[in-house]
């Protein structure tokens, strides 16, 4: 099982965030479609249906062949992703502040 982080928690675990999330969390590292999916928490077939839209808005870079699979990271050459990571470690970085006050105050 996958487990959430506070950026899922506070805005749902749809799987195009799922993805996102992954692929923001583990961007240092190039994956595979398959990886991505299993990674991810993500059905592969349901997978295929939005990876097209991830590549041809250059959410989403390959970065190299192995073998026969294709490996693709985080695009944060692109100005959206580099938005939505700032978005996400801002809403990550609020959501746990939120969730240690509300431990101190119980």
């Amino acid at each position: 099982m996958v487990e959430q982080t506070a950026f899922l928690d506070v805005f749902g675990s749809s799987p195009i965030l799922k993805v996102l999330d992954f692929l923001v969390v583990h961007e240092e590292f190039d994956y595979s479609m398959t990886d991505i999916a299993k990674l991810s928490g993500v059905g592969y077939a349901t997978l295929k249906l939005f990876w097209p839209k991830l590549t041809t808005s250059a959410i989403v870079k390959q970065t190299r062949s192995v073998g026969k699979a294709k490996m693709y990271t985080l695009n944060k050459a692109n100005p959206v992703v580099e938005k939505f990571r700032e978005f996400y470690w801002e809403t990550t970085k609020i959501a746990v502040s939120d969730a240690m006050l509300e431990k101190v105050a119980a």
